[in-house]
């Protein structure tokens, strides 16, 4: 059995308009008009010339790089996932889904509390949140 000779529901035969037949005089695609003519579409977004659904939308501002300088991870986040005695490094949080990529830097930020005492490798970590870590009992290298 070839894949052309599979019955599948899905393989329902297109109509085939303006041939003749048993359609009448204009075969089901009314009378004059741009998609009564053969090979003649119109795009589905097109209204007839007056402002599109699209476009009356509101725009996103801004702009956000595919490549981020740094990925942010919070100390909460830190507290809610990791034992105390864990060692915390780019690989685990891509692995745990606390980060997207691990190309690009993370660092940790002070939004929330800490304490249980984890070990940091090769994360970046702000000011507050190293004080935070280190009272906690973590280190960080």
């Amino acid at each position: 059995m070839q894949i052309h000779q599979l019955k599948v529901k899905s393989q329902k035969k297109k109509r085939r308009l303006g041939r003749g037949g048993k359609k009448g005089t204009y075969s089901g695609r009314g009378m004059k008009g741009q998609k009564s003519r053969s090979g003649g579409n119109v795009n589905p977004i097109f209204e007839g010339g007056r402002s599109t659904l699209i476009e009356h939308l509101p725009k996103k501002r801004g702009f956000t790089s595919m490549f981020p300088k740094s990925q942010v991870v919070g100390l909460s986040t830190l507290e809610k996932i990791f034992n105390a005695g864990d060692t915390v490094t780019p690989a685990v949080l891509l692995q745990k889904g606390l980060i997207g990529n691990i190309k690009a830097k993370v660092k940790i930020l002070n939004n929330g509390e800490i304490t249980k005492a984890v070990n940091l490798k090769n994360c970046f970590v702000s000011k507050a949140a190293k004080e935070k870590i280190e009272k906690a009992g973590g280190k960080i290298q």
